[in-house]
């Protein structure tokens, strides 16, 4: 009777079969799906450009979804300080980076973006500094922060900007690439994910899907101005990289995601080892 029930659904009886797939199969299929968004992306959007605007804003919804929970719930319960704290970061570097480079609408909403995300630190850290659970944010900060220094002293763009801001621009990239772990280790050790951080989370995950499809239509296409912008050498390796990078971390998370959606469930759950 219950496979009865999946199999009236088209969507819940695709994510039935998928799930009886071995893992190969899985990564097989997300790789295939990946690819013939890419393409669809490509034909549908005329100026390609406009798919990292799309993640700047999807990015931006995310942190106003944050903002509502905060203020209709009154809690930060399941939310990563660290990750606030390490957005801000790279936020705060490109938006520098941004002002001394580019002056566009990218400006704009990373500027936004920065605000609200600033508010939800102020929020976590002293309004509703009770409930927030430091014991489950439990990745140190340097993990992720270190790394990314010295990847960006090793690895940078080659321009005719000045030295300091080629380093702090890799240095955004890399730390924006990884700065969700601390949030993914919280609901991997919580288990149970409340909706707000789940919707937050899925948006981030698309605003990574679209900010990688952006690098990589740009580069299949062949725009000269993006290299002449990136350089060359290894960093435009390196940002396709970060771009895929962010885009596989919270990759299963939104498998997940989807199908707490499809079937219904208020509260998504991880299994072990998602994250």
């Amino acid at each position: 009777m219950g496979s009865g029930r999946r199999l009236n659904n088209p969507v819940q009886a695709l994510i039935w079969w998928f799930k009886k797939q071995p893992p190969k199969v899985k990564t097989l299929l997300g790789v295939l799906a990946g690819f013939a968004t890419l393409v669809l992306l490509r034909f549908v959007v005329v100026d390609h450009d406009n798919l990292f605007v799309a993640a700047e804003a999807i990015h931006a919804l995310g942190i106003l979804l944050l903002i509502f929970k905060l203020q209709r719930q009154k809690t930060c319960t399941g939310l990563s300080l660290k990750t606030q704290e390490l957005t801000a970061i790279f936020l705060a570097v490109r938006l520098y980076c941004s002002v001394m480079m580019e002056q566009d609408i990218h400006t704009v909403l990373d500027s936004a973006t920065l605000i609200t995300t600033v508010w939800v630190i102020f929020m976590i850290r002293f309004k509703l500094k009770s409930s927030y659970r430091s014991e489950l944010d439990d990745l140190p900060s340097y993990y992720v922060v270190l790394p990314c220094v010295v990847l960006a002293l090793a690895v940078h763009p080659s321009t005719t900007h000045f030295f300091v801001n080629r380093i702090l621009w890799a240095f955004c990239v890399y730390l924006e690439a990884v700065s969700v772990l601390p949030q993914l280790r919280v609901m991997q050790n919580a288990k149970d994910v409340e909706p707000f951080t789940a919707h937050y989370v899925f948006a981030l995950g698309v605003a990574r899907f679209l900010s990688c499809a952006h690098w990589i239509l740009q580069l299949v296409d062949g725009r000269s101005y993006l290299l002449t912008a990136l350089g060359y050498g290894l960093w435009p390796a390196m940002v396709l990289l970060s771009e895929i990078v962010q885009t596989i971390i919270l990759a299963d998370f939104c498998y997940y995601y989807v199908k707490s959606v499809v079937e219904g469930h208020a509260m998504l759950r991880l299994p072990s080892g998602v994250v």
